[in-house]
């Protein structure tokens, strides 16, 4: 059964999820012709969506390489993106274990009615893994590696409940919130966001990818947008003319072909969300359930690549500055497009992009501290696991680490068990954030339902 499960998942979210839909489809009723078309178009959507970003991320992340030897930067903990850990966290052993633990406690909460969201994301069951992994390095508990997982599932749902309805105004697709770990990082980023309402001069201005369109014209094109950040990221590397231009040109593209890529996300997930409500108005009158998935399909959105490009050389320069002050030795590279904040952000600042690219200089120092703190770890993991090649005396990273805020705190205040006051002492600020964002998500629901039935 074990080497049937990590054959599925080897196959990647590109095929898997779209099986999982399928399936879905048929128990909830809808003809196997649209269950069928559904489930593959939601995987030529993934896939489509991988191909974009690889392809973004192979004309930044070299740019970003040369500008940190054109520097002479050093920094001894390399981020190496995502992949690498998704490996060490299956080849735990208890990882299997993590599937079901998901999926009754969905089914539970979903049963007393503690949430109205079916999580379907099992790819990012991994996520969770993760998190064990890291809480049993450090605490030296197994049982509290698996609370602590089932802590994150729980908050995953809750985050999906409070963010469904800004999902659904930003992207207009029905019955669908976003389950991802990185969702979790809003309760961290609010604060500043609520510090912007402070300035004047910042606190009244609303500038998303469309209305900056229509401010400048041209430059407010995703083209013309890309192909200007993307020049500057290469000139920043030290670049020739032809390596400028060509990057500018990439990134352009990338911008581009996301909104297109977006749509098929719509044209997938659309008839299955209308099939799920039809079944649950039947079976539960007055409940309303959504589908929690994977963040691409939130990823036509322009904000969230003009915030992350842009924030590309600031990583880099605050990078270098905390490294100075002893706070960090991580180079971010892999992740260096950290979509895991960019997400997040889009949420809780409605896609303003200002406040976002603003809200990103800020939380940049949260990744930098905690990649860097959990890197010797991870870098032990990795090892014991054998699942990269580490070069003699080299650390290695995940800058993008999805949602830190909350891995840190939970890892650390787990570890009270032998004596860590001050991980303790974060967990519990953290909570209180989480409680504090909860509600005030909860309000911005009630101000889009008055909007809606005024209309």
């Amino acid at each position: 059964m074990s080497a049937i499960i990590h054959y599925i998942l080897d196959l990647g979210a590109g095929i898997f999820l779209p099986i999982i839909m399928i399936i879905m489809g048929l128990l909830i009723k809808m003809k196997p012709k649209k269950a069928i078309s559904a489930g593959l178009t939601l995987g030529v959507a993934f896939i489509g969506m991988n191909v974009v970003l690889d392809f973004m991320f192979g004309a930044i992340s070299p740019a970003a390489n040369a500008f940190v030897k054109s520097t002479g930067i050093h920094l001894n903990a390399i981020d190496v993106g995502w992949s690498p850990w998704a490996a060490v966290a299956w080849a735990w052993p208890y990882a299997l274990a993590m599937f079901p633990l998901q999926i009754i406690i969905n089914i539970a909460m979903l049963a007393l009615g503690w949430t109205d969201c079916l999580n379907v994301d099992m790819w990012n069951v991994w996520g969770k893994i993760l998190t064990a992994v890291i809480v049993s390095a450090i605490t030296g508990s197994l049982a509290l590696a698996f609370v602590v997982a089932a802590i994150q599932v729980v908050f995953e749902l809750k985050s999906a409940d409070i963010t469904q309805k800004q999902t659904y105004e930003i992207t207009k697709i029905p019955g669908i919130a976003c389950s991802h770990p990185m969702m979790l990082t809003a309760s961290v980023l609010l604060p500043f966001n609520k510090l912007l309402d402070l300035i004047p001069g910042i606190n009244n201005v609303k500038i998303d990818a469309a209305k900056l369109k229509q401010k400048i014209g041209i430059f407010g094109e995703n083209s013309t947008m890309g192909f200007i950040v993307g020049s500057i990221i290469a000139a920043f590397g030290g670049y020739n003319v032809k390596g400028i231009l060509t990057t500018g040109i990439q990134v352009a593209t990338a911008l581009v072909l996301f909104p297109m890529v977006a749509k098929l996300f719509m044209q997938a997930l659309s008839p299955i969300a209308d099939a799920m409500s039809e079944l649950m108005k039947k079976r539960f009158k007055g409940r309303k359930f959504y589908i929690g998935l994977d963040w691409p399909f939130l990823a036509g959105q322009s904000e969230i690549w003009v915030t992350a490009i842009i924030l590309v050389p600031v990583e880099l320069a605050l990078a270098v500055l905390f490294s100075k002050l002893g706070l960090s030795s991580v180079l971010p590279l892999g992740s260096i497009i950290n979509i895991c904040f960019a997400v997040p952000l889009l949420i809780i600042t409605g896609g303003n992009l200002l406040r976002m690219i603003l809200i990103g200089i800020m939380a940049t120092p949260l990744y930098l501290i905690v990649s860097s703190q959990f890197s010797p770890l991870m870098t032990d993991l990795a090892k014991k696991v054998g699942t990269i090649e580490i070069p003699k005396g080299q650390l290695l990273a995940y800058f993008g680490i999805e949602t830190p805020d909350f891995r840190w705190a939970m890892a650390h205040g787990a570890n009270i068990i032998n004596g860590d006051v001050l991980g303790l002492v974060v967990l519990i600020a953290y909570l209180a954030l989480f409680g504090w964002y909860y509600m005030h998500m909860k309000k911005v629901d009630a101000q889009i339902d008055a909007k809606n039935s005024a209309k």
